[in-house]
């Protein structure tokens, strides 16, 4: 388990104001890459649908065409702002997510993108699981009414760093996903993700530090910052939190850029003192990381 975390890293997410004009909105974001990387940021995260508003009403009208890859600017401007800003500051950029159409299917996604400080596109994440909620007198919410899911376990090994996995918001709630990516050898856990005022207040520190104890590795949660003029509003307080599930640093409910340093020396620390990875008891359970896991779409 030594040595997931081959060089330390300087992580970054940023928790972005966003509004209706897609043009301002990646405006706004190479400010704010910029900044994270003068800051000495390696790899940098903005928030869940970073380019435009969250929400079903939003997704087709800001939807952008990915595949076949590299689209044209003019079918993903967001795609072509990343890979450029990712060139540009010199980081492994991630765009949080955003909407995408794919013609082959008529079908519509929640997307991330990760690229290299060359510009190349990496990874993409489809969302997996779709945010389909009811809590009476409190929220509904139903992604699938225009979203379709993703159909993949997204693992990018970004050199000379290590392996980190990619997953959007409600996957958080799937631990299956963060103890594969785990035992596959990762060392932090994405998850750019708009939790609102509902889930964030219950679950949104529980599950970052719950899939970061039960895994021992690094764990980021990005939100948007939150704007209570909008539609749906975000929680806020994106988050670092550390393998042995303390929160390293944690943002307010505005925009902001929190930093963290992570460091092999942390993850061989907290497995030496709790060894679970050599206590798993197959012989009692079933080991999920021998099923069949799907790598590709």
């Amino acid at each position: 388990m030594s040595g997931l975390l081959k060089k330390p890293l300087k992580l970054a997410l940023i928790q972005l104001a966003t509004g209706a004009d897609k043009a301002a909105n990646l405006s706004h974001a190479r400010t704010r890459v910029l900044e994270a990387s003068r800051a000495g940021a390696s790899l940098i995260v903005l928030p869940e649908c970073f380019n435009s508003p969250y929400g079903t009403a939003y997704f087709p009208t800001y939807a952008e065409t990915l595949l076949p890859s590299p689209p044209t600017s003019s079918q993903s401007p967001t795609y072509h702002a990343l890979s450029s800003l990712a060139a540009e500051s010199k980081s492994y950029l991630l765009g949080g997510s955003i909407p995408e159409y794919v013609h082959a299917t008529e079908k519509y996604h929640n997307t991330s993108l990760l690229f290299s400080p060359k510009g190349e596109l990496l990874a993409t994440h489809r969302k997996v699981h779709m945010f389909d909620i009811d809590i009476p007198g409190k929220i509904k919410f139903k992604e699938s009414d225009v979203l379709s899911p993703g159909n993949k376990l997204t693992l990018v090994d970004i050199p000379p760093y290590g392996k980190i996995a990619l997953a959007i918001c409600y996957d958080i709630r799937f631990p299956e996903l963060a103890t594969l990516a785990a035992r596959n050898g990762c060392f932090l856990l994405l998850y750019p993700g708009a939790f609102n005022l509902t889930t964030g207040a219950l679950h949104w520190s529980l599950q970052a530090r719950a899939r970061a104890m039960d895994n021992q590795v690094f764990v980021g949660l990005c939100s948007p910052a939150r704007d209570m003029e909008a539609s749906y509003n975000a929680w806020g307080h994106s988050m670092i939190v550390d393998p042995n599930a303390e929160v390293l640093v944690e943002a307010g409910e505005g925009e902001e850029i929190v930093y963290a340093d992570l460091s092999a020396e942390r993850i061989e620390e907290v497995r030496k003192g709790i060894p679970i990875y050599g206590q798993r008891r197959f012989d009692v359970y079933p080991d999920i990381n021998t099923g069949a896991v799907k790598f590709e779409e």
